[in-house]
């Protein structure tokens, strides 16, 4: 590999370049109905900013093995032409590229999934049948296959997904794995089918090509496999011909979080290190590395060989370039959000990025010079006000930004105090380094009234939300304040409270009151204490035990909806059962279908199940929906001026910096 491990490690920055991974990321674009030409143009993206190696989302070996039903495999040479547009992108900017071969087993979305065992999973509702022996052989020669046809599509490589819970996972496992054949039983039995799919691939393909295993280090579920099953499994592989290890970390249905935002930053890496004391080829390490220094330390420390990111490449595809740069501040910072990336995709829409609307949209978004540069006012420095502004002015308009704050963010402020949300200190920090535009003027602290903004070519209005105060008797109440009044302005709150409206904010509204303001994510070996994560992996499955160890909420909290239903289930998929399983095992009670009565000394009033009772609050706080602020537009159209309105100055859903930065974005693009 020229790029890739060329270099000795010795700092400063320059041999990062040669440790960068793209890793695998499934985009929706492997299913294109224009074919493979997007993904090309993505790939080509990351592969300028520097990535060393890109490996694909992950390709079925065969058609049970896809994601979906017809979803993206590699199975005979008609399927080969599709495969060239992305080796070609990438050797054009200098990077190599492996397909990731993916057999997703009783994960797949399909009528029928198949597994090593006809054992249910908790994230699929078709039982998968078990394959047969005959078939399991079956299977491997279908690995072999594709790899084949990844070397005639020009790929230098394969990644073989052995972790995640996926097919060859499921083999490993004892949860799952329950056969009396060969593939099943004994240890040796249950390495049988990854080992013979890592040596016929080798045979097959020879030794220039490159052979990753991404290995599950901790399965995070009950009767997953130990440490010193995988470090075994570890040895066989690399006597069958693998070049590297790849690190996964928790099953899909582990009750874990691993890659969300609350997830502290490398919070793995010890984990790897083990591994890459015990084997002799290169190992790399993965999840939740999102900043230079980071990997800078993991790398520096010997941790690992190199680093694998996904996300922060779809965040910023110059990761790389501006690591190597030293270019820290000028890093989009993926903030493991997974709103418009893994959410997307479970929705069955294409992959995006909250921080990044180009990412996904390659070859549909650019940034041209206008034809005709305006002078443009803005009103509010939020998430959408920043967008709009940064994006404007590369296209050469120019920019007045005002804000009454004395600071930039809006919202995003309210945001980054919440536990577990540290990661928009770096939007922040990302949006402060690109308004050093020479286009862009900011004007802080600078209420704009319509008489001022007259003058300007173009008005651009986001003025944000203020909170809506639902009709309930008492709403006028000393105990009652609105979210903002606890998140923004720090009002004191007592030891009960009530929180009346279960979206997004709401949830916010009560880690912040669990936590006390405090942020304990941000401690690794705290993090691993209170999820019952075993740090010396002797465990099965890594797991001490199946239920988390949170600590007691700060407050006696109630977080209640009108609607019925557990509160949260609109929250995202890939993230709200973490903040479901975070509350109430800090002992936070969560209710649907409460019926708001009144509001008096003694409390909020409330029917539920048909019952009439009085919750002891001290506070009752507010997250029941939002307005728009659009009085600012309302004066301009009295003298003759429209505005454009953005974000929640258009729109005050629920508070969606995801939307918010898309349409200041798109807009900018259009102006």
């Amino acid at each position: 590999m020229t790029r890739l491990l060329a270099a000795p490690l010795v700092l400063p920055r320059h041999t990062l370049r040669n440790r960068i991974i793209m890793g695998s990321m499934h985009t929706g674009f492997e299913e294109h109905p224009e074919g493979s030409l997007p993904l090309a143009a993505f790939y080509a993206e990351r592969a300028k900013g520097g990535a060393a190696l890109i490996i694909t989302g992950g390709i079925a070996p065969n058609r049970d093995g896809a994601v979906m039903e017809d979803g993206a495999k590699l199975t005979d040479a008609d399927e080969v032409e599709w495969h060239r547009p992305l080796t070609e992108a990438a050797h054009r900017h200098g990077a190599k590229i492996c397909l990731q071969i993916l057999h997703t087993g009783r994960y797949a979305m399909s009528r029928s999934p198949v597994a090593p065992s006809a054992v249910p999973t908790p994230i699929n509702p078709a039982k998968p049948r078990a394959l047969t022996t005959r078939e399991v052989r079956q299977t491997v020669q279908d690995y072999i296959r594709c790899a084949l046809l990844a070397k005639e599509a020009g790929y230098d490589g394969v990644e073989i997904m052995g972790s995640e819970g996926y097919l060859i996972n499921q083999f490993l496992a004892p949860a799952t794995n329950l056969r009396d054949d060969a593939y099943g039983g004994s240890l040796g039995n249950r390495h049988r089918f990854a080992e013979e799919i890592c040596t016929g691939i080798r045979a097959a393909c020879g030794d220039g090509f490159l052979m990753i295993f991404r290995l599950s280090l901790l399965d995070l579920v009950e009767n997953g496999s130990t440490w010193d099953e995988n470090l075994i499994l570890a040895h066989k592989l690399q006597q069958a011909g693998v070049d590297m290890f790849n690190t996964g970390i928790g099953w899909h249905e582990a009750r874990i979080p691993t890659i969300a935002t609350m997830v502290p930053r490398a919070a793995f890496a010890g984990f790897t290190a083990k591994l890459k004391q015990a084997v002799d080829i290169p190992v790399i390490a993965a999840n939740r590395i999102n900043m230079p220094e980071v990997a800078e330390d993991i790398l520096q420390s010997g941790m690992a060989d190199a680093v694998c990111l996904a996300r922060p490449l779809l965040a910023d595809p110059e990761w790389p370039n501006k690591a190597v740069q030293q270019q820290d501040d000028a890093v989009n910072t993926c903030i493991a959000c997974n709103q418009a990336c893994l959410d997307h995709l479970f929705e069955g829409k294409a992959a995006t990025c909250l921080v990044n609307p180009f990412a996904g949209y390659e070859t549909r978004m650019h940034i041209t010079p206008a034809a005709l540069p305006k002078h443009i006012a803005v009103v509010g420095a939020g998430p959408a006000g920043l967008a709009f502004a940064d994006t404007a002015a590369r296209r050469g308009h120019r920019i007045t930004l005002f804000d009454q704050s004395d600071e930039i963010g809006g919202q995003l402020n309210i945001a980054k105090t919440i536990p577990g949300k540290p990661e928009f200190h770096e939007t922040l920090r990302y949006f402060r380094h690109r308004l050093n535009h020479p286009g862009i003027t900011l004007q802080l602290g600078r209420r704009a009234e319509a008489a001022d903004l007259a003058a300007f070519d173009e008005i651009v209005l986001a003025t944000g939300i203020r909170p809506r105060l639902p009709q309930i008797e008492g709403i006028g109440h000393p105990k009652v304040l609105s979210y903002l009044d606890v998140l923004r302005d720090r009002r004191p709150v007592g030891g009960s409270v009530a929180i009346i409206g279960a979206g997004g904010i709401g949830f916010d509204t009560a880690e912040f009151l669990a936590h006390s303001g405090t942020d304990s994510a941000l401690d690794t070996p705290l993090f691993l204490r209170q999820w019952q994560i075993d740090p010396t992996m002797q465990a099965r499955g890594a797991l001490k035990s199946d239920r988390a160890a949170l600590p007691a909420a700060a407050r006696r909290i109630w977080l209640l909806q009108r609607k019925p239903g557990t509160p949260g289930r609109q929250l995202g998929k890939t993230t709200g059962w973490i903040h479901r399983l975070s509350l109430t095992g800090m002992g936070v009670t969560l209710w649907g279908g409460v019926e708001y009565l009144k509001i008096d000394d003694g409390g909020l009033h409330i029917r539920r199940d048909d019952e009439v009772s009085v919750l002891p609050a001290d506070h009752i706080v507010i997250c029941a929906g939002q307005e728009p602020q659009q009085e600012l537009a309302a004066a301009l159209a009295a003298i003759g001026r429209t505005a454009h309105l953005i974000g929640g100055a258009e729109k005050a859903a629920e508070l969606d910096a995801k939307r918010a930065i898309r349409a200041g974005t798109e807009l900018a693009l259009r102006i």
